[in-house]
């Protein structure tokens, strides 16, 4: 992109992401059956937002003179993903955390880069069972389980 693009794009997503934290801090600390609360998630969310657009920005005072050339913008890959991702939302509850997670990853995965099923097999796994694990036994909270 250019470097003035960039520049703005870092300070409103740095905006941003001031405001889901103060806001998610009004959200309840505690919810039923779950020692994590509703506003850690956004909290963290904004928290990584912040730190992603300082160094935006403070690659935009790295770049050269002289722009590349613009491409096209990836319109099958981009509505390949919308689809997983809404397909995700609607199974989420009927099959549980862990299988559509995985099956999301699967998708994005080899949508982003074809090839290499048993390295992107082995990522979606084990990322699909290590959240679900650190956030379910670890941090005691609830996500939909495995459907039986």
């Amino acid at each position: 992109m250019s470097k003035t693009f960039d520049r703005y794009a870092g300070i409103i997503f740095l905006l941003i992401g001031a405001l889901f934290i103060v806001e998610s801090r009004k959200i309840s600390a505690s919810s039923y059956g779950s020692n994590v609360g509703p506003d850690i998630f956004p909290i963290a969310l904004g928290i990584v937002l912040i730190l992603l657009s300082i160094r935006l920005l403070f690659e935009t005072f790295k770049y050269s003179g002289k722009e590349k050339k613009k491409s096209k913008p990836d319109y099958k890959r981009f509505l390949i993903i919308l689809a997983a991702a809404v397909l995700y939302v609607n199974l989420l509850e009927s099959l549980g955390y862990v299988i559509t997670t995985f099956l999301f990853l699967m998708v994005s995965f080899q949508v982003m880069e074809r090839g290499g099923w048993l390295k992107t097999i082995m990522i979606a796994a084990a990322f699909s069972f290590g959240v679900y694990y650190l956030f379910v036994e670890v941090l005691q909270g609830s996500l939909p389980g495995f459907p039986i």
